[in-house]
């Protein structure tokens, strides 16, 4: 099953894929076009109709939140068809240089990304209208980046927000430097979080804020049972609530509360050490 809509937001047009091999898409990612600029580039199981879509429009450049196959998927055929520029992080074009593992269940909902030429970031990317500053944001993945537009407040926030109360970590997520970002993030001025799975053009830092709230409770939780002497077993079995079992067995593992409890114990006693 396929869906896809789109929607105006002033300057920006939004378009959101989903691919379900079977029924409705698990998950469903959003990608923005602003002056020639386009954020992100969905998943290759999407792609016909992704460049479909962008075969009526101008895409110069491309600017890659980070590498994970939801957000690079179409880069390298964008670029093929349109001549567009991909620009990203650094560590973004060190992974997209060449082909890289991925686990069966991100083959069955995303599709494999191809390797592209990724450019280096500026310190300002601008069109004739706008101005996008890129801001290092790693914890969901090393290479992560959000683009600021400061004059129309936006921000486009590749996987840093995904939701005010998120139930699960991936395994390489780093719980300590997801804070570090978030806390640097809202030291700017935005009001438009257009995050790639859950938009909010409106009142988004305040949403950013609930979801730093959230992390620092559990993560306050966590430090609470360290300081008892609880060890990591007890304190996963205690704080796993155990309703992320589907995306578990069907990730192998690879996404899971568990994770986000380990995440946390790891940044505490890295903290300590």
């Amino acid at each position: 099953m396929h869906v896809i809509q789109d929607r105006r937001f002033g300057d920006i047009e939004s378009y959101t894929f989903g691919f379900g091999p079977m029924g409705p898409p698990l998950m469903s990612v959003s990608i923005y076009l602003i002056n020639g600029v386009l954020i992100d580039t969905a998943q290759s199981h999407m792609r016909k109709h992704v460049i479909n879509i962008l075969s009526q429009k101008r895409v110069r450049r491309i600017l890659l939140t980070h590498h994970h196959e939801d957000h690079s998927g179409n880069a390298a055929e964008i670029q093929r068809a349109f001549g567009a520029e991909v620009l990203g992080n650094s560590q973004t074009r060190q992974k997209m240089a060449r082909a890289y593992r991925i686990l069966p269940y991100q083959h069955l909902i995303w599709g494999r990304t191809e390797p592209v030429a990724v450019s280096p970031l500026p310190d300002v990317v601008e069109t004739r209208r706008h101005r996008f500053r890129p801001i290092h944001t790693p914890g969901h993945s090393r290479d992560h980046t959000v683009y600021l537009e400061e004059k129309n407040g936006w921000l486009f926030s590749g996987d840093l927000y995904l939701g005010d109360r998120i139930k699960y970590f991936r395994s390489d997520e780093r719980f300590g430097d997801q804070i570090a970002s978030i806390r640097r993030v809202l030291t700017f001025e935005f009001d438009a979080l257009f995050c790639a799975h859950r938009p909010r053009p409106e009142n988004g830092k305040m949403r950013l804020r609930q979801k730093l709230a959230f992390l620092l409770d559990i993560h306050g939780k966590i430090g609470s049972l360290l300081e008892k002497g609880i060890s990591e077993t007890e304190i996963v079995r205690r704080m796993d609530d155990r309703q992320d079992r589907f995306t578990k067995y069907l990730t192998m593992g690879n996404a899971s509360k568990a994770n986000m409890i380990r995440s946390s114990i790891r940044a505490h006693t890295q903290k300590l050490e």
